[in-house]
């Protein structure tokens, strides 16, 4: 049955190390599909032992959560209902770190729940509030016209997020603030997916890490790749692009005079 498939097995090796190597089975069967190649799960599974590659396994979570226990907490809107009817409606929110030879390089994400995509992220060696998820947060704001009014914004309690210079900026933005539990990965259950897949998907394969700059350098390529080209299970075995491209596609139509 396999010996159908022996132009395969090149394929196979160049598909999985594009998509960084992290790909198994299940991904790699949808990406087969995509690109137009008839085959079953099965056979996708004996062609990857073939080939000599598999899917990572997922990292452990880490907490970088530095509670601020002075400041008054905005509600928890969430209470870990994860949806969204449509892009630019709730955003999630989180930091990580990255040990480098030069020391720590911190991450910071936003991510749209409606689509998954990464619409803000910044990485910089200090966390302060004002420069590692502001910029973060700033970056959000600018590729959505620069302003979110009624959009929610889901942090956990951390420091980072509660300081009154971040907290200031979301007002300013017109978005609307809410927090989970300081550690509680449920109450950001999205926001600590994201740090795990990152940490797994790019981080883990390619250290070490030499400076901070090395770090982003690849975070802008690893997002461009999540945004535009990872398959997400949760979304079909689509990308975030994809599933906002469909959306404004769709509301485009019933809008239109003749949808």
């Amino acid at each position: 049955m396999l010996s159908r498939f022996p132009e395969l097995l090149p394929e196979i090796r160049r598909l999985h190390a594009k998509h960084y190597g992290v790909y198994g089975r299940r991904k790699m069967h949808a990406l087969l599909k995509r690109e137009g190649w008839k085959i079953g799960r099965d056979q996708t599974e004996r062609l990857m032992r073939l080939a000599g590659v598999r899917g990572v396994r997922k990292s452990k979570r880490v907490f970088t959560t530095r509670p601020n226990k002075t400041a008054a907490l905005p509600a928890d809107l969430v209470n870990r209902r994860f949806a969204a009817d449509g892009p630019r409606k709730l955003w999630v929110c989180d930091v990580t770190y990255v040990v480098t030879w030069s020391g720590f390089a911190y991450v910071a994400f936003v991510t749209d729940v409606y689509s998954r995509r990464i619409v803000g992220w910044n990485v910089a060696a200090t966390l302060k509030s004002e420069v590692l998820p502001m910029q973060a947060l700033d970056m959000a704001a600018w590729q959505s016209g620069g302003r979110l009014d009624g959009l929610i914004h889901h942090a956990d309690h951390g420091s980072n997020y509660t300081a009154m210079v971040y907290t200031d900026r979301i007002a300013e933005l017109g978005a609307v603030p809410s927090t989970g539990t300081v550690g509680d990965s449920f109450d950001n259950a999205m926001a600590e997916a994201v740090n795990n897949l990152y940490k797994t998907e790019l981080i883990r394969q390619q250290g070490p890490w030499r400076t901070v700059e090395q770090v982003e350098l690849a975070t802008l390529e690893y997002v461009w790749w999540w945004n535009h080209e990872r398959l997400h299970g949760e979304l079909d075995m689509r990308t975030p692009a994809e599933v906002e491209q469909a959306y404004y596609a769709e509301t485009e139509t019933l809008l239109s005079p003749t949808g």
